[in-house]
This record gives structure tokens, C-alpha cells and sequence, in this order.
């Protein structure tokens, strides 16, 4: 099987590169390309001739515009390469048969409520970014193409910066910390995400009855202020010296941001572990494990 990974250098693209290996034969590209072929999702295009001219059996896009509040001012950026670049991919996918595997968010919904959402719940995305990939998404379903749409959330890695890495460099300067309360959801590690999607790849390509949208997240849910706290909790029993003494909550509206955020990010991955018979771990171990890898 001859695979197409696109965005390979992004926390998601790096990990999938490990995961996708054993799977075929892997071209990974980032936004420079390779080899006379375009990884750039700011030319649909372009793109879209690379594809053609690779003919991979199974595209998989771990690329997006991901700077929430900044696409509020590059909206039209934000549609290219969250929408149109994905239209084209599917596009590509649908003519050759390939399957086409794309990350989403649940920046999709409007974050209302506390019960975790359900892949089947109406739609409503807060901003420029949300309205992007819910295009994205739509544009795949019109295609036609044999596809595995993933919605997860809260991502981070240890390669690269993160949340918890941002809390402990301020923890080590300040005594007080805020940090909102308000907003829950399940930190998601990238390394997770790339070994359920190896997984279901496996189990779709086998039965292509389980084409369709998942939601992808791990275990439990926290609130950024729990994070925050976890974090902080986890490096100091790590031995790593730390000057915060109050980590304070704050609500959302203390905060206040270019694009709005949904309160309630919460994944129901019900249909995900029955349909791929798998087991999503609490959230707390994988960011545990991710601060073993990078402070000890």
C-alpha cells in the first residue's frame, strides 16, 4: 500500500510518520515538499496534481491552519487550507479510490452544555477556525470518497511546544498563575492519536463499513485550570524545583481572545472504541508519560 502523509512536521505529522511505517510504503511531505511534489495546502491545486501523480492508496492530511486566533484575521487562508485544500483531497480520493483519513476539532460545535458530544449532534462552530474544518468535513462527505474523519482536541506532543511546557516555564518564574476553569475537555496526546489511527486504517481497509466520522480522544475529562494543576503536581514530583505557590482559576470572560472558544469540549468516543474495539486511556497517563520524556 503506498501512503501519502501530509503535514509531517507538525506534532500529529512526526508521530504519524512512526505509526504509518509498518502500514506500506510512506510519503511524508511538510509544506516544502519533495521529490517534484507539493505538500503546500495553500495551493488546492497543486496539491491536487501531486496526489495524481503519487496515486496513493490511502491519503492521509495532518496538515490544517491551526492558529486559532489568528485565523480570525486570515479567514480566506484559513478556508484554503482548512476547506479547499481538503475539497481537492477528497476530490483526488474519490476518482482513484484512495481513502482519505482527515483530522478534525471540536471546535465544530458551539460548546454548549456539559454532556459530551456525539458525532451526530448539530453543528456550530464558534469561529473562523471551527467554520474552516466544518467545511473541510462537508466537503469530504460530498465526494464520495471512502474516508475516516477523526474529531479530537485538545493535541499536544512532547516534540515541539505545548500547554504543559508554556505552565511550567511560567511556573518557574511566578508565584501566582491564572488559568481558566471553565473550558473541559481531555488533553489528547499526538502519540495516542497516531496509533488509532494506524489502528482503525487496518481495521477500515478491512471492513470499509466503518468508513465515517469518529470523535478521537483520550480518556477523562480536566479543565485547563486541572491541567495546569496536574502539570505542576506531576513535575514537582519529578524533582523539578518550582517557584509557583497559587494557581488561581479564572472564568473565559477574564481571558479574552480574538476567536471564541467552546466551554464544553468534551468527545463522546463511543462509537470509535466499539466499532475498532479499542480502549482510550485516562488522559493523565499520557501527559504523565509525556512529562517523563522531556523533564527527566
Amino acid at each position: 500500500m503506498k501512503i501519502l502523509l501530509l503535514g509531517k512536521d507538525g506534532q500529529l505529522g512526526w508521530e504519524l510518520q512512526r505509526a504509518l511505517a509498518p502500514l506500506g510504503e510512506l510519503v511524508a511531505l511538510g509544506r516544502a515538499g519533495g521529490e517534484g511534489l507539493c505538500g503546500d495546502l495553500s495551493r488546492p491545486q497543486t496539491l491536487a496534481e501531486s496526489v495524481r501523480a503519487l496515486a496513493p492508496d490511502l491519503i492521509v492530511n495532518a496538515g490544517a491552519h491551526t492558529a486559532v486566533d489568528r485565523a480570525e484575521s486570515e479567514s480566506a487562508l484559513a478556508h484554503t487550507i482548512n476547506a479547499e485544500a481538503v475539497a481537492a483531497l477528497a476530490a483526488e480520493a474519490a476518482k482513484s479510490g484512495a481513502w482519505l483519513l482527515h483530522y478534525s476539532t471540536d471546535y465544530v460545535f458551539d460548546g454548549s452544555g456539559t454532556r459530551a458530544w456525539r458525532e451526530d449532534d448539530p453543528t456550530g462552530p464558534l469561529s473562523v477556525y471551527g467554520r474552516s474544518k466544518l467545511a473541510g468535513e462537508a466537503a469530504i462527505r460530498a465526494s464520495g470518497c471512502r474516508h475516516l474523519i477523526f474529531r479530537t482536541s485538545w493535541v499536544y506532543a512532547a516534540r515541539g511546544g505545548n500547554f504543559a511546557k508554556t505552565m511550567l516555564r511560567l511556573a518557574a518564574e511566578r508565584e501566582r498563575l491564572t488559568v481558566i476553569a471553565d473550558q473541559v475537555g481531555a488533553p489528547t496526546g499526538a502519540e495516542l492519536i497516531a496509533d488509532v489511527s494506524a489502528h482503525a486504517i487496518r481495521g477500515a481497509l478491512a471492513d470499509p463499513a466503518r468508513a465515517g466520522t469518529y470523535h478521537l480522544a483520550a480518556g477523562g475529562e480536566t479543565s485547563w485550570h486541572g491541567y495546569a494543576s496536574f502539570v505542576i503536581d506531576e513535575a514537582r514530583r519529578l524533582g523539578v524545583e518550582l517557584k509557583v505557590a497559587e494557581i488561581a482559576p479564572i472564568p473565559t470572560t477574564e481571558y479574552p481572545t480574538p476567536a471564541r472558544r467552546p466551554l464544553n469540549s468534551r468527545l463522546d468516543t463511543t462509537r470509535l472504541r466499539t466499532a475498532f474495539g479499542l480502549v482510550l486511556p485516562d488522559w493523565r497517563l499520557g501527559v504523565a508519560r509525556m512529562l517523563r520524556e522531556t523533564l527527566v
